[in-house]
């Protein structure tokens, strides 16, 4: 599997095929005209590449996920944190409460999260 990133024209298209799927390739192509308005060979060509890097799987003229579009941001999010932050969550955490205060509702939903997981 390669390099799991999209762009966002990348991710545009993602999103597409995971409201969606199944769908038919000709059904993705209409979609992506309509939506992105973009040729059918764009489609076609984008598809591929997102099938190369394994996110994606198009048999027999039928395309699906081979990961989901939340295991997809999921690992995104657990890259941005490694390279970033060593791996800290607390550290990313400070760096973001720094610039955006949270809301009493966010933090009670952290709390919630952080309470689960001692449970466990």
């Amino acid at each position: 599997m390669s390099e799991l990133q999209l762009g966002a024209v990348e991710a545009r298209f993602a999103d597409i095929i995971w409201q969606n799927e199944p769908l038919s390739s000709a059904e993705l192509a209409r979609r992506g005209a309509e939506v992105l308005q973009w040729k059918k060979t764009t489609c076609y060509t984008v598809l591929k590449r997102l099938c190369d890097k394994g996110i994606f799987q198009n048999e027999k003229g039928v395309v699906t996920s081979l990961i989901s579009k939340q295991d997809f941001y999921a690992m995104q999010s657990e890259k941005f944190v490694d390279e970033t932050f060593h791996g800290s969550l607390p550290a990313f955490l400070a760096a973001f409460t720094a610039r955006k205060q949270l809301t009493a509702e966010e933090v009670a939903q952290l709390r919630r999260m952080v309470e689960s997981f001692e449970e466990d």
